[in-house]
């Protein structure tokens, strides 16, 4: 089969057949009286050997050595072209999402494309500094894209660069619940924390309270907790459970107890978050440090029923308790003539 036939039946180019014969892969049986090369089929079954593993990515050397060493395993060289291959793979996604992170930012010029890649550099530096840097140093009213921001908020684990872009994120301007959402049902638990904290930054946006609502079913409690807190300042009832807790447990309960407070002023909520501190305060499982707290959070609340408990308490058996419930019950006494009516309102 001289050249030509065998471009034709392989699909294979005379110049690479002609290199596959000076590299010594592929040489042709014979020569016509002319001098042409002269393939036999075996040559062609070796063409289409040569090809295939080409197909795996293998270099022409290493084909060779494939072909003509019988000492060579494929086992190591397999393995070594996945990682090759998956490296690969994974330096082309980030050049896609640079690619969609520009793309997104709607560039007028080449001007705005390097600000973007600026930005792209420095917060994949290994140095938080220069990370918050670039992040602090974009300029007013210039749009980033909120997709990169979002995933760099996701992926961030200094505390100091995650506030920064927190910040960001929530004066973008963009849909930045949106380009969190996939966070919300990581199982990263960590991915989860960051992308509820920054939506609970971002309470007010257009569907911050239903995630927020969602992750109050989160099994991570600083998931719950952040969502918590959020979802209480928006006067959210469902998250009472959750607040309670809080103070139970001496998890941000200061914090806690301050939200609780100020959804009681909704004479709806006012009962039932006296009577959740009550009942935890009778709790058999409750001790000191835990009852301490759940007095000192009813002080927080409006009306006479969280008053009456706390004159209780200041009998307590517990010392400790008593004499803090006592100075609470005081201080609720005080309070001025207008307080009491708003309470009682």
């Amino acid at each position: 089969m001289l050249i030509g036939d065998v471009v034709r039946h392989s699909g294979v180019s005379a110049r690479m057949l002609r290199h596959y014969d000076a590299l010594g892969l592929v040489r042709p049986t014979g020569r016509t009286a002319g001098g042409y090369r002269e393939y036999s089929a075996e040559d062609v079954r070796r063409i289409f050997h040569v090809e295939s593993l080409r197909s795996l990515g293998l270099s022409l050397k290493q084909i060779g050595r494939a072909l003509q060493d019988p000492a060579f395993t494929p086992s190591a060289l397999v393995g070594d072209l996945i990682r090759w291959t998956e490296d690969r793979l994974e330096r082309e996604r980030e050049l896609l999402e640079r690619l969609r992170a520009v793309d997104a930012s709607a560039p007028t010029g080449w001007q705005d494309v390097l600000r973007i890649v600026e930005l792209m550099q420095g917060l994949d530096s290994a140095s938080a500094a220069r990370r918050r840097q670039a992040v602090l140093a974009q300029p007013e009213g210039v749009p980033v894209p909120v997709e990169l921001l979002a995933g760099a908020v996701l992926a961030e684990s200094d505390p100091n660069v995650a506030g920064a872009l927190r910040w960001a994120l929530a004066r973008s301007g963009g849909d930045g619940v949106a380009a969190l959402a996939a966070g919300v049902h990581s199982p990263d638990v960590g991915v989860r924390r960051r992308a509820v904290r920054a939506i609970a930054e971002m309470a007010d946006a257009p569907g911050a309270t239903a995630v927020l609502a969602d992750a109050l079913g989160d099994p991570d409690p600083t998931v719950r907790r952040y969502a918590a807190l959020a979802l209480g300042r928006r006067g959210v009832t469902g998250a009472v459970p959750t607040l309670v807790g809080m103070v139970v447990e001496g998890c941000n309960d200061v914090e806690a107890a301050e939200v609780l407070g100020a959804l009681s002023r909704d004479p709806g909520r006012v009962d039932r978050i006296t009577t959740a501190l009550a009942d935890e305060l009778a709790a058999p499982t409750a001790d000191s440090a835990t009852r301490l707290r759940l007095t000192q959070a009813l002080v927080e609340l409006p009306g006479t029923a969280a008053q009456e408990i706390l004159r209780q308490l200041a009998r307590d058996g517990d010392n400790a308790v008593a004499l803090v419930a006592s100075a609470f019950a005081g201080v609720v006494d005080e309070r001025s003539p207008e307080d009491r009516d708003d309470e009682d309102a």
